[in-house]
């Protein structure tokens, strides 16, 4: 009895600094992150003295909603040990899906808008079904998702948008004025409570713990009871949910759902989680940290935007910065064990 008795204290205490580690580890990342956020508005600032203005800060929060939308779907996603390259089309299809319930099939706004975000959610669902049950690699699963809703998108609109212009208010969703203060659009505060309940979801619920469990070691949380195959396919259905939900600020601030948009807006999101600290090997990562890296990127682009530098030079930037992320997650990971 007493030699069980100390092995279950020595378990415990084994637990306890396990996690104080980790915990600490989360903050000095964090730490590390905001400091290069901090460093790169200095940069610009000094570069042009524009760029703290209010009206850019604006524009750079603004410009961060749906890549901090799509970056926060596609993170719960990495921790998994997984990759989602299909966010922006799944995005797209999803407000062309939305608009054409609302022009073609007469349904009032308010359903319209949710059956984009179910659209949204049921192309996660069946990457998860396509990465579960069909053994599918990730990349694989949603490279093929990206390609059927990109065509989905073209074939449904007919390659042209979908308007929204009979719907009062719509653009008033994204781009209304947050209590009439100038420039404080209503997007930022959808990020910021959908940020929030991300978090929330994350760290107090058991999608995130079984999110950590599955990316840290898929075997062993198989073995403790955890129903892996559900849990993954409810894992990427919440990605698409939040692809959805990014379809809405989209064609909210074009007042349109282009079919032509959504290739391209993955790297960015899958930067964005990358900068903010979720390793691409599985079992780390955190919804702050992923906010923060699509705060980056977004002070990044706008800044290189200012400087007048060409959209290609800033693709490659935005892809070297990509590339050091996962270089020195990579290191990291090699230090670690």
């Amino acid at each position: 009895m007493k030699t069980s008795a100390i092995l279950k204290n020595n378990d415990v205490s084994q637990r306890m600094k396990t996690s104080a580690i980790l915990k600490n580890k989360d903050a000095s990342q964090k730490l590390i992150i905001v400091g290069a956020l901090i460093l790169l508005v200095i940069f610009f600032s000094i570069m042009n003295k524009s760029y703290v203005s209010y009206d850019n800060i604006m524009t750079i929060l603004l410009a961060t909603c749906v890549n901090g939308l799509l970056a926060i779907g596609v993170s719960f996603v990495i921790i998994t040990g997984g990759i989602d390259i299909s966010v922006g089309t799944i995005m797209t299809f999803s407000c062309v899906m939305s608009g054409t319930a609302f022009t073609v099939w007469g349904w009032p706004i308010w359903l319209a808008i949710l059956f984009g975000f179910f659209i949204g959610a049921l192309c996660g669902a069946i990457n998860g079904f396509a990465v579960t049950k069909m053994m599918l690699p990730p990349f694989i699963a949603t490279m093929a998702m990206m390609m059927i809703t990109k065509g989905l998108s073209l074939v449904i609109s007919g390659i042209k948008p979908v308007y929204f212009t009979k719907a009062a208010n719509y653009q008033k969703i994204a781009i209304g004025e947050f209590l009439g203060i100038k420039g404080f659009y209503n997007a930022i505060i959808i990020l910021i409570v959908i940020g929030i309940l991300a978090h929330i979801l994350f760290s107090r619920t058991l999608i995130g713990r079984y999110d950590l469990a599955i990316g840290s070691n898929e075997e062993a949380a198989r073995l403790s009871g955890i129903n892996v195959v559900k849990w993954k396919i409810a894992i990427y259905s919440l990605c698409g949910l939040f692809c959805g939900v990014a379809g809405l600020i989209m064609s909210s601030r074009l007042n349109s759902a282009q079919p032509q948009l959504g290739a391209g807006y993955e790297l960015e999101a899958i930067a964005a989680a990358v900068i903010g600290g979720n390793s691409l090997n599985g079992g780390e990562g955190s919804i702050v940290g992923t906010m923060i890296g699509a705060l980056i990127i977004s002070s990044l682009t706008n800044g290189l935007r200012i400087m007048a530098v060409s959209t290609e030079i800033q693709s490659a930037i935005v892809g070297l910065v990509l590339a050091l992320a996962v270089f020195l997650d990579q290191m990291r990971k090699k230090k670690g064990n």
